[in-house]
């Protein structure tokens, strides 16, 4: 397939510095001669402009930095969509996680109109679900997941004017192990499918993935695959914006990956939440890098 690759430095989203710096550690980790290597052909769009927390305030103390982060997911929604109307794979480099507003934005709108629907997997330590009643933090990066179901400020939950982007019956949280207390009611009612890090423990990664990939597949032309590399133990991804012990194991992860490649219903893929400053040697850019190629269809033999 023909792969194209766009980076979003957003780091508005939260306050630990560094994720801006994301897209680059991945590309510095060899992500084209990674897919090239594969039969892929790739093509960098670069990063895309994005304000940063020096040039202005931010704002509403409950959603800090709203109006810049709306700004830079529209612009992403509609960068997706072109990138799937050239006919090319959208491959989206976070920043901080408030970057997948726009992603799924702009792949629902592409198959809205040609009434087709989506499907999402959100593997990711967090469930994402706050707004800003509910958050603890004012910190939008714990919110994407609520915009993209249509709950949250309009400025995020309206891109191209329509919501939820995705029905909640075709959404599977993976990974969850951190969750705030008000945000568990919001996952509770918002009707999506979760699997935690102990369901994970109890049934494998392997019917954890079954159960997920047909639960987002559907009724729908195909799914989208928002991965929040703070899913992972911090023993294997150290280089992440919020660290949370417990989380699943390099193995677990490329499992997943190579499941999703193996169904060809992908229809967009997000790596999203490293942050170099704290890495270890780029080890996890790196590690996204090889998560990426799972996805898309390296294979051990």
């Amino acid at each position: 397939m023909k792969v194209r690759i766009l980076g979003v430095p957003l780091d508005l989203g939260q306050e630990r510095r560094g994720v801006d710096m994301g897209p680059s550690a991945v590309r510095a980790a060899g992500l084209n001669s990674a897919l090239k290597a594969l039969g892929h052909k790739v093509e960098d769009a670069g990063n895309i402009h994005v304000k940063i927390p020096e040039e202005q305030h931010f704002g509403d103390r409950h959603a800090k930095y709203l109006n810049e982060i709306a700004e830079t997911c529209q612009e992403v929604a509609h960068r997706i969509y072109q990138t799937l109307e050239a006919g090319c794979f959208p491959l989206s480099l976070g920043g901080d996680h408030s970057v997948a507003i726009g992603t799924q934005a702009g792949v629902a709108k592409f198959y809205r109109d040609r009434e087709k629907t989506v499907g999402l997997l959100w593997i990711d330590a967090h469930a994402d679900m706050n707004t800003p009643d509910s958050s603890p933090s004012g910190n939008v990066h714990g919110m994407p997941f609520a915009a993209t179901l249509g709950i949250g400020p309009e400025s995020l939950t309206q891109i191209f004017g329509f919501s939820p982007k995705v029905q909640a019956k075709n959404c599977v949280l993976i990974g969850a192990r951190n969750l705030d207390s008000a945000e568990r009611t919001h996952v509770k009612q918002s009707g999506i499918n979760v699997f935690t890090m102990r369901d994970i423990d109890e049934m494998g990664m392997r019917t954890v993935m079954e159960k997920s990939l047909a639960l987002a597949a559907e009724g729908t032309a195909g799914y989208m695959v928002s991965f929040d590399m703070d899913v992972l133990d911090p023993d294997e991804a150290p280089g992440v914006g919020t660290p949370v012990r417990g989380g699943i194991t390099f193995r677990e992860a490329h499992l997943a990956m190579e499941m999703i490649a193996d169904t060809r219903k992908m229809l967009a893929l997000e790596v999203v939440e490293i942050n170099p400053i704290i890495d270890i040697g780029n080890r996890t850019a790196a590690l996204g890098v090889g998560l990426v190629t799972s996805a898309l269809g390296k294979k051990i033999l």
